[in-house]
């Protein structure tokens, strides 16, 4: 009988030794589990990353071209109209000159209208 508790004893040890093993071995593969999604889902983002920059640059591409016509249209037109300024500039510059000259050469002493007459007193007069 000494031998039968000893053994079912030893039983039981072997018994919780295998379960420690399972239970470690769920664990490594719950851990390698867990790196190996990591690791998909790395690769998923970087693929898609990819494919959302390969689109964006085919998108900027075909818009590049319409851009650049649009400043040599801004451009053109700019040019146009400097043009059409400096024309009409030169062409009216002359006359311009000449009247700010007469207002300021040909001074025509006047009362202001809203200065009666026989307000004006001298010296003398006040």
């Amino acid at each position: 009988m000494a031998a039968h508790p000893s053994q079912g004893i030893q039983t039981l040890l072997e018994a919780e030794k295998e379960a420690a093993k399972i239970v470690q071995q769920a664990r490594q593969y719950r851990v390698q589990r867990l790196k190996d999604g990591r690791s998909e889902a790395t690769r998923e983002i970087e693929v898609y990353r990819r494919a959302k920059e390969d689109e964006f640059k085919a998108f900027e591409a075909s818009y590049a071209g319409s851009i650049s016509n649009a400043e040599v249209a801004v451009e053109k037109e700019t040019d146009v109209k400097l043009q059409s300024i400096t024309e009409t500039f030169e062409a009216q510059k002359d006359q311009v000159l000449r009247k700010l000259l007469d207002r300021v050469v040909l001074i025509k002493p006047e009362l202001h209208r809203n200065l009666k007459k026989g307000t004006l007193r001298g010296p003398e007069e006040q």
